[in-house]
């Protein structure tokens, strides 16, 4: 008897209107996994490019014209019955207005309340991937002065999320310094994550970055943070990285930098091809800079990582 199991490929688009806020339907209560919440779209026929599919699916769910769309995250989930990828795509311009074309339940939320709402467990890494920017900047600075004025310089392009990674920063000024980042990132609603090399105190912090060798110590993931990443090198690391069930990863060296000569750079290609293995969302870190989102997008990466990247405006 075959034991080979259905394979579904899934058009899926998070769809924003002009607010910000995400589209969500209710699977009817006789489907596969039904009375769950999830983002609108359907399988792909035979030979259909997944951007026509997309269009196509949610055309005839949700009655709208996709107008602007960009690829997000790839998920392969096996539900035992049966495998299925889903193919997951920013949805940011559409003609029509929004309707339930097939009697089902929809909602425009906040992307914040998205964990507030029950979906099928495949979606859980998209509902991270929604929720993050495509930028993620790390703070450094070989000062007090410098750090808190790199940190403005940051905050200025518009940056939302910041890892406090002040390394070179002489230790009597760490926790200091730590509390005048964190009230600038409050005051302009930046989610700041630190990096758990250093000795400060998180307390009051929105998350925590992993660096490699404090992941693989990790034998469960940290409680009480709204964010946990970390950073990886190889599909090892970003395996562990999604079984802890940590929000997102940090893959580096994408391309050769100054910074570290002698690690060998993983090129396009091999960033690629590490990212269609795991189901978390990845941003791309190493000589990379604004310009290079289109290609990390593409990549299948959640957007870019940098250091000096985010110091000024493009």
């Amino acid at each position: 008897m075959s034991t080979n199991k259905q394979r579904l490929h899934v058009a899926v688009g998070v769809i924003r209107d002009g607010d910000g806020r995400i589209l969500i339907t209710q699977r009817a209560k006789h489907a596969h996994q039904g009375g769950l919440w999830e983002f609108p779209g359907g399988k792909l026929e035979a030979g259909e490019p997944v951007q026509q599919a997309l269009a196509r699916e949610l055309e005839e769910e949700v009655g709208i014209q996709v107008q602007r769309a960009a690829p997000l995250i790839k998920i392969n989930h096996d539900y035992g019955d049966r495998h299925v990828l889903l193919d997951v795509w920013n949805v940011t311009a559409f003609a029509g207005q929004a309707r339930g074309c097939e009697g089902q339940a929809m909602r425009w939320i906040a992307a914040e309340q998205l964990r507030e709402f029950s979906f099928p467990a495949a979606n859980l890494p998209i509902i991270a991937a929604a929720q993050l920017p495509h930028y993620y900047a790390i703070l450094e600075g070989l000062s007090a002065a410098e750090a808190l004025d790199n940190c403005r310089r940051i905050l200025a392009t518009g940056i939302k999320l910041l890892q406090f990674r002040v390394k070179s920063l002489p230790s009597i000024d760490l926790q200091n310094v730590f509390e005048q980042v964190s009230q600038l990132c409050r005051q302009q609603q930046v989610s700041l994550l630190v990096n758990t090399d250093l000795p400060v105190d998180t307390t009051n912090a929105q998350g925590l970055h992993l660096s490699s060798r404090a992941l693989l110590a990790c034998r469960e993931r940290p409680n009480g943070y709204r964010w946990v990443a970390a950073s990886c090198h190889n599909l090892d690391e970003l395996r562990y990285a999604e079984a802890l069930g940590l929000d997102f990863a940090v893959l580096a060296p994408v391309q050769a930098t100054a910074s570290h000569p002698d690690a060998a750079p993983l090129g396009w290609q091999t960033l690629t091809e590490l990212l269609e293995q795991i189901n978390l969302p990845v941003f791309a870190l190493g000589g990379l800079g604004r310009h290079d989102l289109d290609r990390a997008l593409v990549a299948g990466a959640q957007g870019i990582a940098g250091i000096s990247a985010f110091l000024a405006a493009d």
